[in-house]
């Protein structure tokens, strides 16, 4: 195995040394190098790398070169290698598609690991920054699954059907030719679903979720 990699950095003398260190490896290939996010892209072009590892903070816009990096080669990995410990950016460009967030306080070790594991197909993200990430990532998720309201079955929007008219559990279950038992058991359904306690605040809660128009009517 022999990746090829290229490294863009706006620091002369941070560029030089990791084209000097890692043309040493006897797994990677050091093909090109470059200053800005033009080089960048230039050699995404010319080159055709396995793995690019580029800094942020460059002359030009970084996150969007970055995205078009990502949607015209998406078989050249991107490393972003920087001095910038910020969550959100890290967050941002790692589900946009990136294979790597690699600090600039790491060993020359952790950034080869990333190369690899970019090459392989994995993300790798500084270890101790990455469980940060992380935890951001899944916040983040499950902030967005609160926002949107959980989807209701068909047998559970024809209950909320009978609901929004006033029905008891008896003539729902009459209305659908089902137990009142089974009635009871949808409700209970219903109301963990929506987080609710009970029939008055489950019927809030559909109200809530729903306009008129939306409502399931029979």
């Amino acid at each position: 195995m022999l990746v090829r990699v290229a490294f863009v950095d706006d620091h002369p003398i941070l560029l030089e040394g990791l084209v000097s260190l890692y043309s040493t490896k006897a797994d990677l290939d050091v093909v090109a190098m470059g200053h800005t996010t033009v080089d960048a892209l230039n050699i995404l072009e010319n080159n055709r790398p396995d793995v690019i590892v580029m800094d942020l903070s460059m002359p030009g816009d970084s996150f969007a070169a970055i995205e078009l990096m990502l949607a015209t080669h998406p078989d050249t990995k991107v490393i972003v290698f920087t001095a910038s410990s910020a969550i959100q950016p890290a967050v941002e460009l790692i589900e946009a598609g990136i294979s790597g967030y690699v600090l600039k306080g790491s060993s020359s070790s952790d950034l080869h690991d990333a190369i690899i594991s970019a090459y392989n197909g994995e993300t790798y993200i500084t270890p101790g920054f990455a469980t940060k990430v992380i935890v951001s990532m899944k916040t983040a998720e499950l902030r967005r699954k609160a926002q949107q309201p959980e989807r209701l079955h068909h047998r559970e929007e024809q209950i909320v059907s009978g609901l929004l008219k006033g029905q008891t559990n008896r003539e729902i279950g009459l209305t659908l030719n089902i137990s009142e038992k089974t009635v009871k058991h949808y409700m209970t359904s219903l109301m963990n679903k929506l987080n609710v306690r009970n029939r008055v605040e489950l019927v809030i809660a559909v109200k809530n979720r729903t306009s008129p128009r939306d409502r399931v009517v029979s």
